[in-house]
């Protein structure tokens, strides 16, 4: 799916999702993907603007300079749209309905993301673009916008946290201790974990823990795919402990798409934490077995 400066996408050969995708952005965004696109209008109106400019007066050099300028940084901002879009396409399910995004939503979203040209950066919204493409309506414009505020070593620190997330009916990053060593190796602290909450991507909760309240009796959750049964004592009404940080809704959109990975040896600290506090099942206790077995 070569991006070149001919016909930019080239459509032949890309599934029937991919398609709609590109021409959905191009009717939003005003024919972005179209053999005449903006940098190539930018030229011939910049020419024309010229041409009647010499017939009225004499064209400085600053007048010059500054089209130059002009026309150097939609090229640049064109590239960036372009390759973040590429990126999106192998990322589309195929039952994604593009058709259905909001023209306001992609037009925000190229918006934000025009000037962002690092890589790492661009596969993040790439993600973003697929995902709302795949399911319209996951992520909200104040994500978006979120998103556009993030510099790279946020999204890495942002990463760093949800790789402790498991699965406890949301993304839950279980941080139990702000100086704990398995954290801190990992940059997670309160001074960074404050960071984060200034950002909007997450609550602190300096003294006390959240909980996740009206469990029923059994509540299987996951660390990155692996499953824990845990027991409660009642039959329902049940509480568990989990930690010191919470994720926004933003912060939960983002966890959707950050990437993380399992921090080795993280699982069997958890597992080992809920054996003390009598949640994991007897059987597997005495077996020594965990699910991953």
């Amino acid at each position: 799916m070569p991006i070149n400066d001919g016909s930019l996408v080239h459509l032949d050969g890309l599934t029937k999702p991919a398609t709609t995708l590109i021409e959905k952005i191009s009717d939003a965004v005003g024919g972005i993907f179209k053999p005449f696109q903006i940098v190539r209008v930018a030229k011939a109106e910049a020419e024309g603007d010229r041409i009647r400019a010499e017939s009225q007066i004499q064209v400085t050099d600053l007048h010059r300079r500054a089209m130059h300028r002009f026309l150097e940084e939609e090229a640049k901002r064109q590239s960036n749209i372009e390759s973040i879009t590429e990126k999106a396409l192998p990322l589309l399910e195929e039952k994604s309905s593009p058709q259905n995004m909001d023209d306001d939503w992609i037009t925000n979203f190229f918006d934000k993301c025009r000037i962002v040209s690092d890589g790492d950066m661009q596969r993040l919204w790439s993600r973003v673009l697929a995902g709302e493409a795949n399911a319209p309506g996951t992520f909200s414009r104040r994500t978006v916008s979120l998103l556009a505020d993030l510099e790279k070593r946020d999204a890495e620190l942002f990463t760093n946290l949800c790789d402790f997330a498991w699965i406890i009916g949301d993304a839950t990053p279980l941080v139990f201790d702000f100086n704990g060593e398995v954290y801190n190796r990992r940059g997670i602290s309160f001074d960074t974990l404050a960071h984060l909450e200034t950002l909007g991507l997450i609550k602190i909760e300096a003294v006390a823990e959240f909980q996740r309240m009206r469990l029923p009796k059994r509540v299987t959750v996951f660390y990155h795919g692996t499953p824990v049964d845990l027991t409660f004592r009642n039959e329902e009404q049940n509480q568990i402990n989990i930690g010191k940080v919470l994720l926004t809704h933003a912060g939960l959109d983002l966890a959707r798409v950050c990437n993380s990975k399992p921090v080795e040896g993280f699982f069997e600290f958890v597992r080992a934490k809920w054996e003390t506090e009598s949640l994991i099942a007897k059987k597997d206790v005495i077996s020594g077995t965990t699910p991953s077995d």
